[in-house]
């Protein structure tokens, strides 16, 4: 822990530096295979709807004795359709079938607690008709661009155009990530699905605004020198959050693991496993999302600015005169390199000294020569 701490007081002064804005096109290209994976996964096995989208019933048998197999079996033969048939840990057996009658909902209930070995009164019958299942999904569209309207004029307000374009991009990543992985793994899509959907983008965008807050500090003036590009600036902001981002993640993925085991594993909530899922695989989807994904595509929108590309070239034309400067004779080119490296690291260093008050160089200690008595 001790090592950590260390290493993000480093990252924060400028003394290491990792180039995540330079490798871009490696994240970009880890982005875009986890993508179309996600993608034709929803295209070729499609979502595993729940009965509040799809409509249908749902047959709850509590202390079942009955196998999963069976159980399908007496759901299939009275309905003539699929039946889903899960058992959670608590031994409680769940049959999903599609919309029937009351009379036949009646019907499958005795025949169910005839297999299973239980009460007709034990077993708790939901009935959701197909107009209430389209009505929560439009109701949970609605939701979402709402939300997405919202993001994008606070983002473009607080910061920019840009920002809130580079978090969206982020956030539609997330968002497709996730539904890819209940693709995927055949997960049912749940009311308690969407609402943890939605908890997640908004996670994603807290990390996103913590990582572009540290940006715009670092970016403000940035246009009137000529000591670092604005990717370098940014790349300076990532260093500086990305070891309280991975914090920040490690702990709020705790709780919602101990949900997924405890209570999805070990008392069979089901609403509580389609809750947590959404939630932790939206958790770490952003907080890769923020920054390798925000900010490298922020800065990729602004370094096409007129001014932010008249500070590259000023950026490298002094360092080019810096370099040519050297003597070469003595440091060699190698050693120039180096040099020149070294002097833009300070220079971000310096920068950021300079931005941020918490951050200050320690007064030099001056000796004192003592005179010896004659």
């Amino acid at each position: 822990m001790s090592s950590l701490r260390g290493l993000g007081h480093r990252l924060y002064a400028g003394e290491v530096s990792y180039d995540y804005i330079g490798r871009r096109k490696t994240w970009y290209i880890v982005s875009g295979i986890i993508l179309l994976v996600a993608i034709a996964a929803v295209l070729i096995r499609g979502l595993n709807f729940g009965i509040e989208f799809r409509g249908g019933a749902e047959f709850s048998l509590p202390n079942a004795t009955c196998s999963v197999e069976q159980a399908r079996g007496v759901a299939d033969d009275l309905t003539g359709a699929q039946s889903i048939v899960t058992e959670t840990a608590s031994g409680t057996v769940r049959v999903q079938t599609e919309a029937v009658t009351p009379a036949q909902s009646v019907e499958i209930s005795r025949a169910l607690a005839d297999t299973c070995g239980v009460s007709t009164d034990d077993i708790t019958v939901q009935v959701v008709g197909p107009t209430w299942g389209a009505e929560i999904s439009k109701k949970a569209l609605q939701g979402l661009i709402v939300f997405i309207i919202l993001v994008a004029i606070f983002l473009s307000i607080y910061f920019e155009w840009r920002m809130a374009a580079a978090a969206l991009v982020a956030l539609v990543h997330d968002l497709v990530i996730t539904i890819g992985i209940y693709a995927l793994t055949g997960l049912q899509v749940t009311p308690a699905t969407v609402i943890g959907l939605l908890t997640i983008l908004g996670y994603s965008l807290y990390d996103t605004v913590v990582v572009f807050d540290k940006v715009k500090e670092h970016t403000r003036g940035l246009a009137g020198q000529s000591v670092m590009t604005y990717g370098e600036a940014a790349n300076l902001a990532v260093n500086q959050t990305i070891v309280r981002s991975i914090n920040t993640s490690i702990v709020a993925l705790l709780p919602v693991l101990a949900i997924i085991i405890v209570g999805a594993g070990f008392l069979g909530a089901g609403t509580l496993l389609d809750l947590a899922v959404a939630l932790a695989i939206g958790m770490a989807a952003g907080t890769y999302s923020s920054i390798f994904i925000a900010t490298t595509f922020l800065v990729q929108l602004k370094e096409r600015q007129p001014e932010m590309k008249s500070l590259a070239s000023r950026v490298h034309a002094r360092r080019k005169q810096s370099k040519a400067a050297a003597p070469s004779a003595a440091t060699g080119p190698a050693s120039a390199d180096a040099g020149v490296e070294a002097a833009s690291a300070a220079g971000a260093t310096a920068a950021v000294r300079r931005s941020d008050p918490s951050v200050r160089q320690q007064p030099r200690k001056q000796t004192r020569s003592r005179r010896g008595k004659n």
